[in-house]
């Protein structure tokens, strides 16, 4: 028996997701979530031979779910599942070590195809952007295994400083204590290997971070 975890906050998303890959295999056994924290909540309950992992929902937001899931559990192999067919955004998550890309557009067909390869061991990208797919840089690699280090707090604060807010204005926002905001920037620094503000806005803005969802 295969266990599959679709990680998506659309409930009925994942209803179709569901039919379309029991109409292509026998032997699933397909669980769900519907945020971050609940995600890895049943990827350390149970044994998860594939994660199909939206890139947005709450706790997450381009590619932090992934980065910080890829950290917590190394082995696991992860398709991403998103409404975003861009080849720029296909290179990036499989230059971060994702098995796959799954447009929500793609056919139950396409997606029972997928699900398969990537079982095997293969890495699957729509037909329509593999010539487009670019490689990804050591260097941006390197850029986010360092911020998959963050905890959520810490990557919401460097999406905010990426913005120009100020301590006291990420604190109001988050509704944290100025001090907290400096600790965490001071915790940045040194995950990331920087010395100042102007260092983490460059990271932000090369990995195209935004805010994880409330």
């Amino acid at each position: 028996m295969v266990n599959l975890l679709i990680a998506d906050d659309h409930p009925l998303y994942r209803d179709a997701l569901k039919g379309a890959l029991c109409m292509a295999f026998s032997d699933l056994n397909i669980l769900e979530s519907g945020d971050l924290n609940e995600t890895v909540k049943v990827l350390h309950e149970h044994d998860v031979d594939l994660l199909l992992l939206d890139l947005h929902m709450p706790g997450s937001s381009d590619l932090f779910g992934l980065l910080h899931i890829q950290k917590t559990f190394p082995d696991l192999p992860i398709a991403v599942v998103s409404g975003t067919e861009d080849a720029s955004l296909i290179s990036k998550v499989i230059g971060v070590g994702a098995m796959g890309f799954i447009p929500k557009t793609a056919s139950a067909k396409n997606i029972g195809d997928a699900v398969n390869a990537m079982l095997d061991g293969d890495v699957w990208v729509p037909e329509s952007v593999r010539q487009q797919i670019e490689h990804v840089d050591e260097d941006f690699s390197v850029l986010a295994e360092n911020v998959a280090s963050l905890t959520p707090a810490q990557y919401k604060v460097l999406c905010y400083m990426r913005d120009g807010l100020l301590n006291k204005q990420i604190g109001y926002n988050l509704d944290i204590a100025e001090a907290t905001v400096k600790a965490h920037v001071t915790a940045i620094f040194r995950k990331l290997s920087i010395n100042n503000r102007t260092q983490a806005v460059l990271i932000a803005s090369e990995l195209q971070l935004e805010p994880p969802a409330k």
